[in-house]
């Protein structure tokens, strides 16, 4: 089996959400009216395609990203289903950066929550056009114009509506949609399958009408072409229409909205139409950009004949096998290829391909650009590595993903395990790259860390379960940072003699801590003479250790965080220069640095996001002041009061009982990792 080559009928796109938006539920109706199942599956039963793994049943939500494949009218759809809750935010990041469009779903009741932003976000640093689906009208409280208006004003977004609810809460029946000016209703008995479209309702006639020309006009403001006409008084007939709104979503212009409940079986296939014609294909997109052998940019467009580019994003163990998936961006692959990982300079061999549906496979021949595919070989790649013709090395942006911010203890229950916890930590950190396992210096205990509780409780029942290793736990604790205190430089030197002769190397490095929303964890920048003789294959050797420097430990013990490196100059000798000579200079540049500069201690600082009855506010307001929290924002929800804050980490263990007690379990809470900021002194005083 080979995977088509008409790209113009491919769309690579993820469900993305806050958790409990109904994101795998309207995978579950994709699926279904795609033919690609014949029965739904349902989330609280445990049965869906896409939540396969017993973790994900047993607590009913998504924890891994799942790819699935399915047909629409002539559109094969390559679908990835995302988690929602934020301590699986890896999933999201390296999701979107291999995707062209994506469906955000909002709950019409909640609106847009805290995670909906985050992702949100997320999709816009990758630059990825959106339909947006607004979920569960039938739900008591939900409301398709006030969600609307929240993701314009919170998300700050052009919504372009086209669609509008017909009936509300239990009375949600239908919509209608403002293109075709036509009702749609949803056949419940065939479980949503057959759809009757209808003319609107004559008490919706005036409504429809007042909202199309909203649409129209969106589509002016984003769309010359439309403009034009508009000004002009002129018709629309519905391909120009369709046309228009594709150019405006693609460009990033402007966001389709549409409305349903994907419980109820009601709204699905209209967003499967939007899927179709308004999200892109691999030829609508950019190039790939990449790194050449020499270090210049170049551009990969999507071509089969071309030379192989392709992205490794994802890495999970499965079997006593790794398998991997590789979004192709140029060029042809095939089973028993030999293709290079340019990031390490190292052949890596692809035994079979294909094609994966959840937990399902199937071989293929051969996948060409544009494709998401499953690869079974990679032994030395990690995701975000890069695969290409060896003939032709190239190196794609890597991908970023954020800092743990919590940590505990574990050890195995015996000295036979201590061995087999070893391997499975090895295999973890290279399945998520947001979790990560160190060996105190100290204590020589082990120490993993993730981003919250739920995210090390899963990592620790893959241990004790999936890998059957019998370990004790400690309590969680907060992952601290460490940045300089000021601009720091200095001249590494390495100039041995061997048995085997001479190596030399000399660096100048620069590191600056980097400041401000948003701030980095590691930035290089590489500012070498134009003259320099050092070859392209040393400076990321040099980049490559300055990282692994920065994971180390700074004056505190702690990892360094929100560094800027700049190499400055380097000095090459031919024969003597080698990878390890320049390794051990960088460290030593680097070491004389931190001695000069000194560092501050970094804690994690979250994104706070409470909902509260009104009487509770004093309450709630003063026991976050008694947390150091900074609020941020107040406002209503319905008949809610949202309270947004920023708040340590540190100071917020125990916060989900404490939130009880003040609110007769009334309230509830989002919290999220925001960013890490310098600790007051008091925290590097009781850490000393």
């Amino acid at each position: 089996m080979a995977v088509s080559t008409d790209m113009q009928k491919i769309r690579n796109i993820g469900i993305i959400a806050h958790i409990d938006a109904g994101k795998t539920t309207t995978t579950e109706r994709v699926l279904h009216y795609t033919g690609e199942t014949h029965k739904m599956g349902d989330v609280d039963e445990g049965t869906t395609v896409t939540d396969y793994h017993y973790l994900e049943q047993e607590k009913g939500i998504t924890i891994r990203a799942a790819a699935v494949t399915c047909k629409w009218k002539d559109i094969r759809i390559n679908l990835i289903d995302t988690p929602g809750h934020v301590d699986f935010t890896a999933e999201v990041e390296r999701s979107l950066r291999v995707l062209d469009g994506g469906i955000v779903v909002f709950s019409g009741v909640e609106g847009v929550e805290a995670q909906s932003e985050t992702v949100w976000h997320q999709a816009d640093s990758y630059k990825v056009p959106r339909i947006c689906f607004i979920n569960k009208l039938d739900r008591t409280g939900a409301d398709y114009f006030r969600t609307m208006d929240d993701i314009a004003e919170r998300l700050r977004a052009t919504v372009c509506p086209l669609q509008i609810p017909i009936g509300k809460e239990k009375e949600f029946t239908g919509c209608i949609d403002l293109i075709k000016q036509k009702a749609i209703y949803f056949d419940q008995e065939k479980k949503g399958k057959e759809t009757k479209i209808v003319e609107i309702p004559e008490d919706l006639v005036d409504e429809a009408q007042l909202w199309r020309e909203r649409m129209i006009e969106t589509l002016a403001d984003a769309d010359d072409e439309i403009a034009e006409a508009f000004l002009e008084g002129k018709e629309f007939t519905e391909e120009e229409i369709h046309q228009a709104i594709r150019r405006a979503t693609i460009a990033l212009k402007l966001f389709p909205v549409f409305c349903g409940s994907s419980l109820k079986y009601i709204g699905v296939q209209p967003v499967l139409d939007g899927v179709a014609l308004y999200l892109p294909s691999p030829l609508d997109i950019p190039p790939v950009q990449g790194l050449d052998a020499k270090g210049k940019e170049k551009s990969y467009p999507p071509d089969p004949d071309g030379p192989f580019v392709g992205l490794l994003f994802k890495i999970q163990a499965d079997k006593h096998e790794e398998l991997g998936f590789i979004r192709i961006y140029s060029g042809t692959l095939k089973p028993s290829s030999r293709v290079l990982n340019s990031r390490h300079n190292k052949k890596e061999n692809i035994t079979r391909l294909m094609h994966i549906q959840a937990d399902r496979r199937t071989m293929l021949e051969s996948a060409s650009a544009g494709d998401i595919v499953g690869v079974i070989g990679v032994k030395d790649s990690v995701t975000g590595d890069t695969l290409c013709e060896p003939k032709e090395p190239v190196i794609l942006e890597q991908i970023t993903f954020p800092e743990t911010v919590i940590s505990t203890r574990i050890e195995p229950e015996s000295s036979g395990d201590k061995d087999k916890l070893a391997a499975t930590l090895a295999i973890l950190q290279k399945e998520d790259p947001t979790f990560r396992a160190s060996i105190s210096p100290d204590t020589g205990e082990v120490l993993i860390s993730g981003m919250g509780e739920l995210h090390l409780e899963v990592a620790i029942e893959k241990i004790k379960h999936d890998y059957n290793v019998k370990i004790r736990t400690g309590k969680p604790r907060v992952s601290y940072r460490e940045t300089l205190k000021a601009d720091g430089r200095a001249v590494g030197q390495c100039h041995r003699q061997l048995a085997s002769g001479n190596i030399f190397a000399e660096v100048e490095i620069e590191l600056q801590p980097i400041s401000g929303e948003g701030a980095a964890a590691f930035e290089f920048k590489n500012k070498l003479p134009m003259d320099s003789l050092v070859p392209h294959e040393m400076v990321l050797i040099i980049e490559d250790q300055l990282r692994e420097e920065c994971r180390g430990s700074g004056m505190y013990g702690f990892p360094l965080s929100q560094i800027r490196a700049i190499v400055h100059d380097a000095k090459y000798r031919e024969g003597e220069s080698t990878e390890p000579a320049y390794r051990f200079a960088v460290a030593h540049a680097v070491q004389q640095i931190l001695s000069q500069a000194g560092t501050n201690i970094l804690e994690p600082v979250m994104k706070l996001e409470v909902r509260t009855p009104e009487e509770y506010m004093g309450d709630v307001t003063g026991d976050m002041a008694a947390r150091r929290a900074a609020i941020e924002n107040v406002s209503m929800r319905g008949h809610l009061q949202v309270v947004t804050a920023a708040v340590p980490l540190r100071e917020m263990f125990g916060y989900s009982t404490s939130l009880r007690s003040l609110t007769q379990g009334r309230a509830t809470y989002t919290m999220e990792p925001l960013r890490y900021s310098v600790a007051p002194p008091e925290v590097g005083d009781q850490l000393m």
